[in-house]
């Protein structure tokens, strides 16, 4: 049992270990993470299109990875997470 539990502990580690590390929640990495995802797939899809007809989203995929960015250098500087559990 006690094996199940270190087991247990490591697999929970390899999921909340990056999180904590930029002061996040597991909850609000994932959605941090996923939404930023989904943000830079359509800037890749509006590129693309762009690239067919160059007339169209003549800057969204600039101005998206800038601003992705500019968020992301602001949550490196943010207060810890109210999770108290960090």
């Amino acid at each position: 049992m006690a094996e199940f539990k270190r087991n247990l502990d490591r697999l929970r580690n390899y999921f909340t270990q990056h999180p904590h590390s930029i002061k996040e929640t597991y909850p609000e990495h994932l959605r941090y993470a996923s939404l930023t995802g989904i943000r830079l797939v359509g800037a890749g899809i509006a590129c693309i299109i762009h690239s067919i007809c160059p007339f169209w989203f003549e800057n969204t995929a600039s101005t998206t990875v800038k601003a992705v960015k500019e968020e992301m250098d602001a949550r490196k500087a943010k207060p810890a997470s109210k999770d108290p559990s960090l």
